[in-house]
């Protein structure tokens, strides 16, 4: 079973189980290299059902303050990309869960989208979620991607027309990521209203799992989003448990607690469109 095919029986299997699905994210090297490791077996032990690996970027465009603040201690700790694709190997071979790389395009493109390709698979990856990268100028990675059977991710916005959304997931796999509101990552007192929507519109242009994600934050958010979902996305909550942490030991811990938490609330009759 290859890594697309690793993320598609995992959401598959919680959709049977009428819960949805729980993808937790921290970005690699933080707070260092093992730190992200632990971090992330974490969340999986704590129910998380996906992984997903942050690669740190100077200019990220797309996340809040929390998780820029993490990104730039990676970065200050000498992370490369060579560290986050080691990152997703041990994550993997740890849980035996989906790994997915979430990026922007252009560590991809420096790094060369074919070797990253080959790499983030041979390590056990199951795929990326490219955050910045339009659909029509995909096609390299696409290839790439196809040939090392990775999915490939990408990002519906509130503000996307319905023949947008329709492109967009014409070429995803694994799953359509929803972003909740229009904006940076970062925890919200409500989930966008927005979302609900957005969902049933994808589903109108696909048959793949829809996961919100942005502005998701704790268990009632969660909870809710389950309820018109297949899947709900949290990453900065995560890395505020381990900024916020003492030390390393307890914000794994924290991290787990928070991962058992969310997981608890997302068994639910699954709501189509």
């Amino acid at each position: 079973m290859n890594g697309r095919e690793l993320l598609e029986s995992t959401l598959a299997r919680a959709k049977a189980g009428n819960r949805a699905a729980l993808v937790g994210y921290l970005p690699a090297g933080f707070p260092t290299v093992e730190g992200a490791v632990r971090g992330a077996v974490a969340m999986a032990e704590g129910g998380c059902d996906v992984i997903e690996i942050g690669l740190p970027h100077s200019d990220p465009v797309l996340d809040g303050p929390v998780i820029q603040t993490a990104d730039d201690l990676a970065l200050r700790g000498g992370l490369r990309t060579a560290d986050v694709i080691r990152t997703i190997r041990d994550v993997s071979a740890a849980t035996g869960a989906p790994v997915l790389c979430m990026t922007y395009w252009n560590p991809v493109h420096a790094y060369g989208p074919e070797r990253f390709a080959a790499g983030l698979a041979a390590a056990g990856g199951a795929g990326c979620i490219l955050v910045d990268l339009p659909v029509e100028e995909a096609g390299e990675w696409l290839r790439a991607a196809a040939l090392h059977g990775l999915a490939t991710v990408f990002l519906a916005a509130p503000s996307s027309t319905d023949g947008r959304l329709a492109e967009i997931a014409a070429v995803s796999s694994g799953f359509v990521y929803a972003a909740s509101l229009m904006g940076v990552t970062g925890t919200r007192e409500t989930v966008g209203v927005e979302a609900a929507g957005l969902v049933s519109r994808v589903r109108a242009t696909t048959d793949l799992p829809v996961c919100v994600g942005v502005g998701v934050s704790d268990a009632a958010q969660a909870a809710e989003v389950a309820g018109f979902a297949d899947g709900v996305i949290v990453g900065t909550a995560f890395v505020r448990r381990l900024l916020d942490a003492p030390g390393l030991a307890a914000g794994v811990d924290a991290v787990r607690d928070l991962a058992r938490d969310l997981a608890e609330g997302l068994d639910r009759t699954v709501t189509t469109a």
